[in-house]
């Protein structure tokens, strides 16, 4: 059997690749095609990163990362929350159309939320699947003779069901399927593929507590938190193992790991960096749910420094191996910061310029849990050091790869962002607007119209009333000026009634009026 008649075998699914054992690219004109590695952070807001303002956490590899490529300012995320931006990225539909709107964890199939019971029966894992016909980014970029992983959080889709991520188009799946398992950095278990792999960790369920009369001053009473497997160690080993072994062909990373998403836990080395750089402060003894932890502030700066080092190392094994210049690396975050388990982000002022305050960030619309940072960096394709204000969303990302790969796109809601990836501006197609909508947090919509932001909360509870801000003069919203455009506030109205479709999951449809 000869190597293309397997590599054909392997792009058609046929013959699966799990694990990266690759066999050979189907040609030589496949190894031109770039490398693609879009690395996803979980509640990092933009504020967070030096490019962006950040004065406090370092984040020098992150930083170089966007001296070497592209700044764009105007990207957002496809949702407020986890699941079903990451639905939004992978498929191309915005949340007025994509099948996942909110974080739904299935709660008919049982005791979900208790941890023991997850460990003893992987049916209680994972979150909503989506149908099995779904396309995803992965399916057409193996289309395009791709090998494909997908190393971090899923959330797609439980143990079993039709929509894991191996049934989805990655080739290798390593870290966590289910969200609720993420809330430790200590887990008993993760997934490799489809199966689990189990840690020398033990079962230490989310929320608990200090011992009694332990004393929240002293370091030892936080030791039951820290365990032997660091989970975003393990991704990361098997980051570099999947470069090594996809070294021939190209491949395509999605690098999704929880970090910075609470529990505030992260390796000694940084958080005592942290903690002499900023001084002793107040414990966090759980109050907000999650693990207890000694020095909150330090402890959030120590999670995104240790993952800003690892995303260095990244660059340095593509440049070893000569990858880089091949390489096209996006960074971006989900959603908003969190204000949950002794996260401060208004200390951080993570989500700078913007508000990012309880209320102002993620699991809201406002402009702190959905604007995102992007960085974009291609050596000598996208322009080093250059800012972009492309108005831009996750459902651009289905697009913009597809064109990348040269393989046709499904339809979906996005614009590739190719042409300004390139410089090619005045080939760029725009968008009229942005639509959002939010089954949670009382129900939300939210359209982006130019520089006016539309905006409606507690759309459940029965209110009507669109907020109406300037962007440009007003980026914290905080001037309502609604009753001074009666021409956008009707355009908002007609937008909100066009982009939503119901969906079968009744729980994500939102009234339309």
């Amino acid at each position: 059997m000869s190597d293309n008649f397997l590599w054909r075998l392997i792009a058609a699914g046929i013959l699966p690749v799990y694990g990266g054992m690759l066999v050979a690219c189907a040609d030589q004109e496949e190894t031109k095609k770039p490398n693609i590695i879009y690395i996803l952070a979980d509640d990092l807001g933009r504020g967070d990163l030096g490019c962006f303002g950040q004065k406090l956490i370092e984040t020098p590899h992150i930083d170089r990362m966007a001296q070497e490529g592209m700044i764009l300012t105007n990207h957002y995320s496809g949702q407020a929350v986890s699941a079903p931006s990451r639905c939004t990225l992978f498929t191309g539909m915005h949340q007025g159309h994509a099948y996942i709107r909110g974080n739904d964890e299935c709660e008919e199939r049982g005791d979900i939320w208790s941890h023991k019971a997850m460990l003893a029966d992987s049916s209680l894992e994972g979150q909503r699947p989506l149908p099995a016909h779904t396309v995803m980014i992965p399916q057409k970029l193996k289309e395009a003779g791709y090998t494909t992983a997908c190393i971090g959080k899923w959330g797609l889709g439980y143990p079993g069901s039709v929509s894991t991520p191996n049934k989805m188009g990655f080739d290798f799946f390593y870290g966590y399927n289910c969200q609720r398992q993420a809330h430790t950095y200590f887990p008993p278990f993760l997934y490799r593929n489809e199966c689990r792999e189990y840690l020398e960790n033990k079962l230490l369920p989310p929320n608990t507590r200090l011992e009694k009369d332990a004393d929240p001053y002293d370091e030892k009473s936080y030791a039951q938190y820290w365990q032997k497997q660091y989970a975003p160690d393990l991704m990361y080993i098997e980051i570099l193992k999947f470069i090594e072994r996809s070294r021939d062909c190209p491949f395509a990373l999605f690098w999704t790991p929880p970090v910075p998403h609470v529990p505030l836990q992260a390796p000694e080395k940084w958080v005592r960096h942290y903690v002499e750089k900023l001084g002793d402060e107040t414990p966090y003894t759980g109050e907000e749910g999650y693990f207890p932890c000694r020095y909150p502030h330090a402890t959030y700066a120590a999670m995104i420094s240790y993952w800003d080092e690892q995303i260095g190392g990244l660059v340095e094994k593509l440049k070893e191996l000569g990858l880089y210049e091949n390489t096209l690396i996006i960074f971006t975050s989900d959603n908003g910061p969190t204000t949950e388990g002794g996260s401060d982000p208004e200390f951080f002022d993570s989500a700078k310029p913007f508000k990012s305050g309880d209320g102002w960030g993620k699991r809201s619309l406002h402009e702190g849990g959905i604007r995102a940072p992007m960085i974009a960096c291609w050596p000598g394709h996208i322009e080093a050091g250059t800012t972009s204000g492309l108005l831009s969303a996750f459902w651009d990302i289905m697009p913009t790869l597809c064109e990348v790969a040269d393989v046709e796109c499904p339809p979906t809601d996005g614009i590739s962002m190719l042409p300004t990836l390139l410089g090619k501006d005045s080939l760029q197609k725009e968008h009229e607007y942005l639509y959002w909508e939010f089954a949670e947090a009382g129900g939300q919509k939210a359209v982006r119209i130019d520089h006016w932001k539309a905006l409606v909360e507690n759309v459940n509870g029965g209110n009507r009333e669109i907020q109406l801000y300037d962007l440009s003069t007003d980026p914290q919203e905080q001037r309502n000026v609604a009753d001074k455009y009666p021409e956008i506030i009707e355009k908002a109205l007609e937008i909100f009634r066009k982009e939503h479709t119901d969906t079968e999951i009744e729980a994500f449809n939102l009234p339309v009026w």
